[in-house]
């Protein structure tokens, strides 16, 4: 398969690349600034998002559409100018995605579209699936929703999928790895109450996860990309603290976090617990089901 990824330099777009390279599929990588960037086997970068860009004339003939782009929601405090960048990045990068996919005069065959958990709204109580069709009522929760029905504007032929991340765990990047300093010096303890959920997976879980809905043509709309055993965050510090041999001790207030971070803090004290119900019906295996696993390969490996 000939794949453009746009956000492919992320941590997602990046494992993912790995993936589909290992797999023989070519990769086109959707960049604002491909002059310092060096083309190699399998892998071409194609400028796109600045005025003079047309990407649409390099990717006649792909077969998949990747779209992982976005401001993210852990680079600052979510000042409403920021809560403004975190929508009108995706919202811009999605009508560029759809408009480039109308352009080509071979519709590719799928495009996979970046989304979020974070759909469902926040729940100490409830288990969502994607047959939960009603988004929750919070700023994250709408975000999502906007995001997707931007990329319901695809060509009709196209078969959409919609890739609601949980929190991706990965020893380079991401959550864990601002998770770690505390726990390595022995002070890691419980967030908040420690009853949040917390819906993980394994960053290789992931980059399997969205190869297998490129390839797989039952898999469309909505799909959970999370473990099938979601954590509540007490169990999951006192997890990283075994992996590291450290102790579990030194609780952080809900209150010091939520002044500390403001409206962001409900990334860390609020959480939903969501299972990935399409995969695991349609045959999908994790590598990594269970936490014990997955942070001993990312932390010890």
């Amino acid at each position: 398969m000939k794949v453009a990824i746009a956000g492919g330099t992320g941590l997602i777009g990046t494992n993912i690349t790995k993936q589909l390279l290992n797999k023989g599929h070519e990769v086109y990588i959707l960049t604002r600034n491909p002059q310092n960037k060096q083309d190699s086997d399998g892998i071409s970068y194609i400028q796109w998002l600045t005025s003079e860009a047309e990407p649409e004339k390099k990717l006649e003939g792909i077969d998949g559409f990747i779209n992982l782009a976005g401001e993210s929601l852990n680079s600052g405090r979510w000042t409403e100018q920021k809560k403004k960048e975190i929508l009108d990045s995706r919202i811009d990068v999605t009508k560029e995605t759809v408009r480039i996919l109308h352009a080509l005069n071979k519709k590719p065959s799928v495009l996979i579209n970046g989304s979020a958990v974070g759909y469902y709204g926040t729940s100490f109580e409830e288990t969502f699936t994607e047959d939960d069709t009603e988004p929750g009522n919070d700023f994250l929760a709408d975000v999502v929703a906007r995001w997707e029905e931007e990329a319901k504007q695809a060509p009709a032929e196209t078969r959409l999928v919609f890739s609601r991340f949980g929190i991706v765990l990965s020893a380079e990047d991401g959550a864990l790895k601002k998770m770690l300093p505390p726990f390595k010096m022995g002070i890691g303890g419980r967030i908040g109450t420690g009853e949040q959920w917390m819906s993980w997976i394994h960053v290789e879980d992931v980059a399997r996860a969205l190869v297998y809905c490129l390839e797989n043509e039952n898999m469309s709309g909505p799909v959970n990309i999370t473990s099938p055993t979601p954590e509540k965050m007490n169990s999951f510090g006192r997890t990283l603290a075994e992996i590291l041999d450290r102790p579990y001790w030194a609780p952080v207030p809900s209150n010091v976090l939520k002044i500390a971070l403001g409206e962001m803090s409900v990334l860390i004290l609020e959480g939903q617990q969501a299972v990935p119900q399409k995969l695991l019906d349609s045959g999908f295996k994790f590598e990594f089901p269970h936490l014990h696993e997955a942070l001993y390969d990312l932390l010890k490996r």
